[in-house]
């Protein structure tokens, strides 16, 4: 089976594709010096968009797991975007933890896999 890879970097690629797997490197906002909601909207933004990237959307989103910088002051916040995203009976397995993340200013980091149609 062939690996697909999009948006490769040296150290990583943000697409991994192999059959009809998805999986997606951690997603951030473009703009660190937001807020957690709009950072959580940037972040979800960015998935949408390498999704479609891949040829899916986020309807097919299997699993989804949430870094958040502070989960006690942020969970509440993140939650009102994700849960405006998220289609009706639609939600993905998920897990949110409270990290460390790799800079200061960095609120949230999600990591998305998800399915396509297979070609």
């Amino acid at each position: 089976m062939n690996v697909q890879r999009l948006h490769v970097e040296k150290r990583y690629c943000e697409v991994a594709i192999s059959g009809n797997l998805v999986h997606l490197a951690g997603q951030l906002a473009n703009d660190t010096s937001l807020d957690i909601k709009a950072q959580t909207q940037e972040t979800l933004d960015n998935i949408d968009r390498l999704l479609a990237d891949a040829g899916t959307d986020k309807s097919n989103i299997l699993s989804v797991i949430i870094f958040l910088k502070d989960i006690q002051q942020d969970y509440a916040a993140m939650n009102e975007v994700w849960d405006a995203w998220v289609a009706e009976g639609q939600a993905p397995a998920r897990t949110c933890v409270e990290s460390k993340l790799y800079a200061p200013d960095v609120l949230v980091e999600m990591t998305v896999t998800a399915v396509r149609a297979e070609n």
